[in-house]
């Protein structure tokens, strides 16, 4: 039997094309494999912390801050030393907590100035809500210490840095190309002992009463179609024509 020339050619080519073939679907299947293997470098999202404030957090806490008030038997309430001293202590109070905690009165009860410490709390109470804290923000509560003194206290905010130093990671290889583990910590650090309130570190302050006066009038102006705009005097007119 004989066989065609070209009848070889065809069958040599496609099995040439079949050997093609598995091999570039095994080069392909070896090529993804190794790209799988190489992603697994721990840089998806929750595996590394690259936000300096998610490594280096700055820790808030709470510590009591306390005035003790020595009232003695007789008085008919705080003298002007004692005043300036709660006054102070209020402001102090006002300013690094800003509302977020109460502000708590322990009485002295069964001694001998338990009525003298009657009228020192009233004059407490007056002083405090003219500050501005509100009646709800004011406990008062009974003291175990009959011959003690008033005492004055309230939970302030402590913000907490994080501590810095870290150099023990190699810079000068980092294949995964992400910032070094103590980049970002000085600056969490210099914050944290920087922030004013660091009640505000974990949300807005309360809100405060608002100054209605000046609203009001402005929109009675507006119901009216007047100007609501204030009136300004010729100093603080901008003259629009040219001087000759």
């Amino acid at each position: 039997m004989k066989f065609n020339s070209n009848t070889k050619t065809s069958r040599r080519f496609r099995a040439w094309r079949s050997l093609n073939s598995v091999l570039i679907v095994s080069a392909l299947a070896v090529t993804l494999g190794a790209c799988k293997h190489n992603d697994y470098k721990g840089e998806v999202a929750g595996w590394t912390l690259i936000d300096s404030s998610q490594r280096h957090p700055i820790l808030v806490s709470q510590e009591p801050q306390t005035l003790d008030v020595a009232v003695s038997a007789g008085a008919r309430g705080l003298g002007s030393r004692q005043r300036a001293k709660v006054i102070n202590f209020a402001q102090r109070a006002r300013a690094s907590d800003a509302g977020n905690s109460k502000m708590v009165i322990s009485v002295p009860t069964g001694g001998k100035n338990e009525i003298s410490s009657m009228y020192a709390v009233q004059d407490i109470r007056r002083l405090l809500t003219g500050i501005g804290f509100q009646q709800s923000s004011i406990s008062v509560e009974a003291s175990y210490d009959q011959h003690g003194p008033i005492q004055l206290s309230y939970l302030r905010y402590v913000a907490e840095g994080p501590e810095c130093g870290n150099w023990s990671q190699n810079l000068a290889r980092d294949p995964q190309n992400v910032p070094h583990t103590n980049f970002g910590c000085a600056g969490q650090h210099n914050f944290a002992a920087m922030v004013a309130n660091p009640a505000d570190l974990l949300g807005p302050r309360t809100q405060t009463e608002r100054y209605s006066d000046r609203r009001e009038t402005t929109f009675n102006k507006y119901i009216g179609g007047e100007v609501t705009g204030a009136d300004k005097s010729a100093d603080e007119r901008i003259n629009t024509q040219e001087q000759e």
